[in-house]
């Protein structure tokens, strides 16, 4: 299937699965789900798996088993890449990261001593302002008030050793070109963008 952008309709659907989130919307609306959202996210993937490696498209339902929100479904479809990478379609359209949204605790330790060294910590300075200069942001899912134990405070990479996660974050919204071929651009101009951080995190942190 080649791909000729994502389908408006995918973003309708998510709208409409956010007020109607339970068994009978979906049953109703899965031939829908599959054509207009799963489809030209397979599409995609294949269009880029040459340079960032193959798409892994994730199920659709949530894990609701330690969630007081018990509703059955994701309100959106994300798509990680082998090589790093992840696109998601929502009910707001279109976005994209790259990076570790939360360290586990084995990585956590190796993040904050590449980032203590003085090489690589000002290398993740560096990836950091290269990714910025591209017009990109930066997401932290968590990071401490405090001092990391075993760190001085007036460390001089003090706020890059408080993060738990690290990621490069865009959200296009609805762009004029979210329907044409010219989506995969967007997606693949970002991800080429985040390899700095990418990069230092599959040398650093990464098993």
């Amino acid at each position: 299937m080649t791909f000729t952008g994502f389908d408006e309709d995918a973003v309708a659907f998510y709208r409409e699965l956010t007020l109607n989130n339970d068994r009978g919307f979906w049953l109703a609306n899965r031939e829908r789900y599959q054509e207009r959202v799963v489809a030209p996210m397979h599409a995609l993937a294949a269009l880029l798996e040459d340079e960032f490696g193959a798409g892994k498209l994730f199920r659709p339902y949530r894990d609701v088993r330690f969630s007081p929100d018990k509703s059955p479904y994701k309100l959106h479809a994300g798509m990680t890449f082998e090589r790093g990478g992840y696109v998601q379609v929502s009910a707001e359209g279109l976005a994209a990261g790259a990076g570790v949204y939360v360290f586990d605790r084995d990585q956590l330790v190796r993040y904050r001593r590449a980032v203590d060294a003085p090489v690589s910590g000002a290398a993740l300075e560096d990836a950091l302002e290269a990714v910025a200069d591209a017009g990109h942001g930066i997401e932290v899912s968590d990071a401490l008030k405090t001092t990391p134990r075993g760190f001085d405070a007036d460390h001089p990479r003090i706020e890059l050793l408080r993060f738990k996660g690290l990621v490069t974050w865009e959200d296009w919204g609805i762009p004029d070109w979210f329907t044409t071929p010219e989506a995969a651009e967007h997606v693949a101009g970002f991800l080429r963008a985040s390899e700095p951080v990418t990069a230092w995190l599959r040398e650093h942190v990464r098993d």
